[in-house]
């Protein structure tokens, strides 16, 4: 059985939860303790699988820090390691090869690994800044709101801890705080406007779900769970995404 190493509620590494879900593939969770995950990542073996982060234009401490040792989610597979969801996704394309994780089609493929690196590189980061920036400035009600939702708790279980050290992850590793806010807020609606052309294209949202699809929609679960943006998700395809991968807990 594989092991996956994660971050409770992140939305990177449900991500990864999702493509070994579809591939039907069994394996065994680990949660670690985010601001320990570099460390506990390297002293498994992984590494951070080449990634060059920044928030906003900024390479903070923390995510050099990061990229230096190691990342999750990981994946243990018998004796490999694999790291990030780039590499895991096409390990999972090798190594179990139904269903696919990609389009046969090489024009296919194209579309969707244009959508995916978007994902990775740019909604994924706007997906911690955009919450992160009301976090930040009401650390109270986010320790309340962040308890559970499409992704679960975030982060840690205790409410308490929430409100004591995540505003502090977000500002000084991601570079989110209310200086940034209405800069971060404002590239919300092209976002969402993009993943709808995609849908409408049939790069994303498809009958069969593809890496891009899976890259996708925890980011935007993860930034429902500010409850201002909701106007901003109705009636979009984008979010009619989200509720088939990641439906509302009942």
């Amino acid at each position: 059985m594989y092991k996956l190493y994660v971050i409770p509620g992140s939305h990177a590494c449900r991500s990864a939860m999702l493509m070994l879900e579809h591939k039907r593939v069994a394996y065994r969770r680990a949660d670690i303790v985010t601001l320990l995950h570099p460390l506990v990542a390297r002293l498994h073996g992984f590494d951070a699988g080449g990634q060059t982060r920044n928030a906003g234009g900024r390479r903070t401490f923390g995510l050099r820090f990061g990229d230096r040792l190691g990342t999750v989610p990981a994946l243990a597979a018998g004796a490999h390691r694999i790291s990030t969801n780039h590499g895991i996704a096409r390990f999972l394309e090798e190594h179990h090869p139904e269903p696919p994780l990609f389009p046969a089609d090489p024009e296919q493929r194209a579309a969707v690994e244009e959508v995916e690196g978007w994902a990775n590189e740019t909604l994924q980061m706007a997906a911690r800044r955009i919450p992160g920036a009301a976090i930040v400035r009401d650390p109270a009600e986010f320790s309340r709101l962040a308890g559970d939702g499409r992704l679960g708790y975030l982060l840690y279980k205790r409410e308490l801890t929430r409100r004591l050290i995540v505003p502090r992850i977000l500002h000084g590793v991601f570079a989110a705080g209310a200086r940034t806010e209405r800069e971060i807020m404002a590239e919300l609606p092209p976002m969402l406007d993009r993943i709808d052309a995609w849908i409408s294209d049939g790069v994303l949202g498809g009958p069969q779900p593809n890496v891009a699809d899976f890259m996708v929609a925890p980011s935007l679960a993860l930034i429902l769970y500010r409850p201002d943006v909701h106007p901003m998700f109705e009636g979009r395809p984008a979010l009619d995404l989200v509720d088939r991968l990641l439906p509302e807990p009942a």
